[in-house]
């Protein structure tokens, strides 16, 4: 092989790389997108059913949906892993404004890990973690 030969293949390496970590994130994108839209079919369309948490997950945002107007704004703090696998590392805040009372909200911000794998052509999540992030907080007198 030449040394041409091998510098393209590493090219190709980093460059496929780099495809992998903007489309990772670009799921991560669009489940955010979902959840200030209200659309929870988009925002569990994004991860396995398989993945451990995956009911509670749904049955969380479902009820912050119901209640809650989110305001969402993440920051990446890793991004690791190749073309089949990654990790993302997240600082997530969350503003959740109460649909009864739009002066009442909530503010959260904690780091947010998610594992994605490629299945197929799609990159899907399949672990999130804290799941209780995405949890409607406690109304007074409930």
């Amino acid at each position: 092989m030449t040394r041409r030969a091998i510098l393209l293949a590493a090219c190709a390496a980093v460059r496929m790389r780099a495809d992998a970590a903007d489309e990772a994130w670009s799921v991560i994108s669009s489940i955010a997108s979902a959840l200030v839209e209200g659309n929870l079919s988009d925002f569990m369309g994004s991860f396995d059913p398989a993945m451990p948490g995956y009911d509670e997950l749904s049955a969380n945002v479902n009820g912050l949906l119901g209640e809650f107007v989110p305001e969402s704004s993440i920051d990446p703090l890793k991004n690791d892993g190749d073309d089949r696998s990654r990790t993302l590392e997240l600082d997530w805040r969350l503003t959740l404004v109460d649909q009864q009372n739009d002066a009442a909200s909530t503010n959260r911000e904690q780091t947010v890990v998610c594992r994605l794998a490629k299945q197929g052509r799609k990159w899907r999540i399949t672990a999130l973690q804290p799941v209780s992030f995405f949890a409607p907080p406690a109304r007074a007198g409930r």
